[in-house]
């Protein structure tokens, strides 16, 4: 790109005059000399052997066609078919005017007829297939992705719409392929592995897109854009595409999430189609697993179902209409159970819907950047109930609430949950601060410096779903908690399952290790509490003891 910038500026090309006849080599190369500087070659095999030499020097090939050991037209046809050498341009000598056709496919870019017109003229013909080739390089470098060789983004959005309106808006399939946690990647195994992966992921979408037409892009970092002619058969050539993708890389694993938009004739707007396929890559799980999903009907209306939720978000906090419930944690040291806290759990009361759970909503106000309006609004409810519980009752029943990645990130957190502390009379560590360890091991030193300011304010701050991440096992000695909250997965089977109870007894040691209680959640039946005790579990939390109940149904277990 540099080396044509700068003969751009002004520095001289180099050309080679391809002839078998001596004189006419040599005037042409008088025309031309003082412009740029010129190499000869007497036959079609010398002057192949020249331009393999020199073609990053080449600016242009002055070629006839007939000559002897290899002729202008087998000659054309190698330099053609070879993409290093096409970018070269030739000329072609030729004083038969069929020659021209036939030369035009082998991919000639201008001719000079014989006998040679005036020097002027050559010179100008020269120069500007000079200039069209460079510009058609440079063009070419600015539109492509440099890793991948893929076109950029807005490259691929303008040719996409130039196909649409040259085939006459032909039915078209979109398809989003992304790389899970590629910011993980990048973390564990370096730089230069994550953009071999993007190579290779570049290099086999490219392949596919030869074979099925259409075009490709990287469309960001870690994600590609697929628009290819409608395939009747894309839903089993898809998942044997991302097979193939996904056996591209053995170890370390690296997982893929595609989504399709298979055109049904229900829009011809290419920006539409990959809305929808995003909307459809976006439904899957951001796991270590790879998957794939299609667009559909039902999706649409989950859709339109989610822009209503968001929509009426604000109104809802306004007028309350999201009531926090609360679930008991109980201390299973002693003799009896004893309550020792609760945690915050949300449930929106819809005029329309009805009751709507937590997990319709909280992933997507998360994904749409509008979690932390829910919760400051259950911060603020959770500290106002430990306040009126310490007023009737006497005694301070502490309260977690999810504290979300979010959250972290605001440099006013503190100065915020200080103010909510204040506002309503309670202490500090009245108000669990609950992060779930996927945070610890996405952005581990943010969340470090964070939850230790929080801390030396006087909030106490409790890992949750312990064991559902994969680095904390040796992060966790640094990690500044105060209680570790177990993934209620590895509770389900422990009477049942020796390996998930052997776990469970492990994690407990760990949390022994850091001097921290271990509270384990998801408990549902006696057998899950006894043998949780018996191990050493110090807080259970389950349907066992009771649901998430409203404020005034939870009132009876700080009576008994």
């Amino acid at each position: 790109m540099q080396e044509l910038l700068d003969r751009k500026k002004g520095l001289h090309r180099k050309i080679l005059i391809v002839d078998d006849e001596f004189i006419e080599r040599e005037m042409l190369g008088n025309m031309l000399n003082g412009m740029f500087e010129v190499a000869y070659a007497e036959d079609g095999e010398a002057a192949l052997d020249t331009v393999k030499r020199e073609k990053n020097k080449l600016s242009l090939i002055i070629l006839d066609l007939h000559m002897p050991k290899l002729d202008g037209y087998s000659l054309l046809e190698i330099l053609h078919s070879d993409p290093e050498l096409r970018r070269i341009p030739v000329i072609v000598l030729t004083a038969e005017k069929e020659a021209e056709v036939k030369s035009l496919q082998l991919g000639a870019a201008d001719f000079i007829t014989k006998p040679y017109e005036v020097p002027e003229v050559i010179q100008a013909r020269v120069m500007h297939s000079i200039e069209l080739a460079e510009s058609s390089v440079i063009i070419h470098e600015t539109e492509r992705d440099e890793l991948t060789g893929l076109f950029h983004k807005e490259f691929f959005f303008e040719y996409g719409r130039l196909l649409d309106v040259q085939n006459e808006n032909a039915p078209m399939d979109a398809v989003v392929i992304d790389v899970n946690r590629f910011h993980i990647v990048n973390e564990l195994y370096g730089r230069e592995f994550g953009d071999s992966v993007l190579k290779k992921l570049g290099k086999s979408i490219h392949d596919f897109v030869n074979e099925n037409g259409g075009l490709a892009c990287r469309s960001d970092s870690n994600c590609f854009y697929v628009y290819i002619p409608h395939q009747a058969d894309l839903k089993e050539v898809l998942p044997e595409q991302i097979e193939k993708l996904d056996n591209l890389f053995a170890e370390p694993k690296i997982s893929l999430r595609a989504g399709a938009f298979i055109d049904d004739g229900s829009c011809t707007d290419m920006e539409q189609r990959f809305d929808r396929a995003r909307l459809a890559c976006g439904q899957l799980s951001k796991s270590y697993e790879t998957g794939y999903g299609f667009y559909s009907a039902a999706l649409h209306d989950n859709e339109l179902h989610s822009e209503h939720l968001i929509k009426d978000m604000d109104k809802a906090l306004a007028e309350k209409q999201f009531k926090v419930f609360y679930q008991p944690k109980y201390n299973i040291e002693g003799d009896q159970p004893r309550l020792c806290s609760a945690e915050a759990l949300i449930r929106w009361f819809h005029p329309v819907y009805g009751m709507i759970s937590p997990g319709e909503f909280i992933s997507l106000f998360e994904e749409k950047g509008l979690i932390h309006k829910l919760d400051r609004y259950v911060w603020n409810e959770a500290a106002s109930q430990i306040k009126k519980w310490k007023d009737r009752y006497g005694v301070t029943i502490p309260v977690s609430v999810n504290v979300s990645r979010v959250d972290v990130f605001d440099p006013l957190l503190g100065e915020m949950l200080d103010g909510i502390v204040k506002a309503n009379g309670i202490m500090h560590d009245d108000l669990l601060l609950e992060i779930t360890e996927s945070a610890y091991t996405d952005s581990s030193q943010q969340i470090i410096e964070t939850v230790e300011a929080l801390r030396s304010r006087g909030f106490k701050i409790e890992m949750d779903d312990f064991g559902s991440g994969y680095s904390s096992l040796n992060m966790l000695t640094s990690l500044p908690i105060d209680a570790l909250k177990l993934d209620m997965k590895f509770i389900r089977n422990i009477c049942v399952n020796k390996k998930d109870c052997a776990l469970v007894e492990i994690m407990i040691k760990i949390a022994d290790l850091l001097e921290v209680p271990i509270i384990a959640e998801g408990v549902e039946t006696r057998e899950q509490a006894e043998l949780l005790k018996r191990i050493g579990c110090e807080i259970i939390q389950g349907y066992y003891f009771s649901k998430p109940v409203p404020s005034d149904e939870f009132e009876r277990f700080i009576e008994k």
